[in-house]
């Protein structure tokens, strides 16, 4: 047997495989256009990544204003609450919700505010009944800020909505626990405290989310059905305010007056007794130093004192000096008719 160089036995034998692999192939690119001429090039495939990944970033960041509070939420459902600033999230899972937490929210109750700016009264929210059975028409304000932003968000079906009537309901137990005369006049502040309290634990109970911030009545009035009766009930205690504050002006100007008089006599009494026992006490002291004397020397001072009262009585009288030896032969003679013209005339001085 004549060998032959390519019979071989140590040559590698081409496997059948791959043989079937490179026919395929070879068919493809005849059925295909070129596969290198399909792709794109290399800068192409820089900038679409690059386009990518901004919009991956996107998608991923947000901010969150100074007044908001950022509520993220995962497939529908709060995760987590983030302060104002800027954030990431997982992009097509996470979603951010951003309330106004600092603005101050109205709701308005028993009336409402059109465009215009013309107020209308909602007789079924504002008529409400009074502890003494009477009926008032009370439009009120209420004000309010989120406090807790993903109770606010999903606790709470129509917040807004559930506010006004829970700002309704507490204002109606409120009046209803009260006065007429009191919701009229003097006691509208306390009507509007008591409110705030009840509204917001009401809220709480709720949790809701909210602080109330402020309880604003107004309009509180009668019904126009009675209302002309109030007015003259109110015009009536109007007046009788009027003269109770022109009776105690009245008396604020006389009392102090009448004390000061009264504090005057008073002093002006005490005064004069002062005086008098000052001088009673002077006379009485002299009396005394002149009995000290007197009881010292007797027979001088009486002598002194019979001197001096005839020097005060003898001036005074007419007066006939006779010496004694004389006067033994001097027949006494009293001059009656000289006597009776004054005693006449004092007698007629006398008569009426």
């Amino acid at each position: 047997m004549v060998w032959d160089p390519k019979e071989d036995p140590w040559s590698k034998k081409r496997d059948p495989l791959e043989d079937a692999l490179r026919q395929a192939q070879s068919q493809f690119k005849n059925l295909m256009p070129s596969f290198k001429n399909l792709m794109p090039s290399s800068g192409f495939r820089n900038i679409a990544l690059a386009g990518l990944l901004i919009f991956l970033a996107w998608q991923s960041a947000f901010i969150v204003a100074p007044d908001e509070e950022g509520v993220v939420k995962r497939f529908g459902a709060p995760v987590r609450t983030v302060a104002p600033g800027p954030h990431m999230k997982i992009p097509f899972v996470e979603t951010v919700l951003q309330p106004k937490v600092q603005k101050l929210h109205r709701i308005e109750v028993g009336f409402r505010t059109d465009r215009q700016g013309r107020q209308q009264m909602l007789a079924q929210e504002a008529l409400m009944l009074t502890g003494d059975m009477n009926i008032l028409a009370i439009e009120f304000i209420v004000q309010y800020k989120i406090k807790e932003s993903a109770n606010y968000l999903f606790n709470v079906a129509e917040i807004h909505e559930t506010i006004g009537k829970a700002a309704e309901a507490a204002m109606r137990e409120v009046v209803g626990k009260g006065k007429i005369d009191e919701a009229l006049t003097t006691g509208k502040a306390q009507i509007q405290q008591d409110t705030q309290i009840l509204l917001q634990s009401l809220l709480d109970q709720y949790q809701g989310g909210v602080q109330v911030a402020a309880i604003q009545l107004q309009d509180v009035s009668p019904p126009d059905a009675v209302a002309a009766a109030f007015k003259d009930v109110t015009n009536a205690k109007e007046d009788r305010e009027k003269l109770i504050n022109q009776s105690q002006s009245y008396r604020n100007d006389i009392l102090p007056k009448a004390q000061g008089e009264a504090a005057q006599v008073v002093n002006q009494a005490k005064g004069n007794a002062q005086a008098r026992l000052n001088r009673a006490q002077g006379e009485a002291n002299r009396f005394l130093a002149t009995l000290k004397e007197y009881n010292q020397a007797k027979d001088i001072i009486s002598k002194r004192i019979y001197i001096e009262t005839m020097e005060e009585i003898l001036p005074n009288i007419e007066k006939v000096i006779i010496d004694g030896k004389a006067g033994d032969r001097v027949l006494p003679y009293l001059p009656l008719e000289r006597l009776k013209p004054r005693t006449g005339t004092a007698v007629e001085d006398q008569k009426p």
